[in-house]
């Protein structure tokens, strides 16, 4: 009846808008072989990378090529952008949030020099990865087909 007043859980979004895959696709063994946690990774369109959930920002990298959420759910989820990016020592990522910052959703929280980026050649495919508490298979239906940041891909 009043349906208004019903909250509505948007679940984990895309960080990036882009070409959704599976983890166990990416370039990397220590996110294909789940070693940090299960998750789906998206190949980037896009200069934004965004919240994929609501919570709090608890770990921004110095780097900006990284950083950890802490849902609303009690999910630790880890968005980490491209492969061997740490290397960069920050170059081509500028942080639009901060540690300790209550997101939604769909918050810009990293802009990615993503052009520059890839004229270097360097691998920009953005990992979401739950580290701790989401004890259950990532499962999605958005493999292979083109995702928007901060649109639902999987439900909470």
């Amino acid at each position: 009846m009043f349906g208004f007043l019903k909250k509505e859980s948007r679940g984990i979004t895309a960080p990036v808008t882009g070409i959704c895959r599976n983890i166990t696709e990416v370039n990397d063994k220590a996110f294909s072989s789940k070693a940090m946690g299960d998750g789906f990774a998206v190949e980037p369109e896009s200069d934004t990378v965004v919240s994929p959930a609501d919570g709090e920002i608890a770990m921004l990298f110095p780097t900006g090529h990284a950083f950890g959420i802490t849902a609303k759910s009690g999910a630790e989820i880890l968005v980490h952008i491209g492969i061997d990016t740490v290397s960069l020592n920050g170059e081509g990522f500028h942080a639009l949030a901060k540690q300790g910052d209550k997101v939604k959703a769909g918050d810009p929280v990293i802009r990615v020099d993503r052009e520059k980026l890839l004229e270097k050649g360097v691998d920009l495919t953005t990992m979401v990865i739950f580290t701790g508490g989401y004890d259950r298979p990532v499962e999605t239906d958005c493999y292979g087909k083109r995702v928007e940041a901060g649109k639902t891909v999987l439900r909470g």
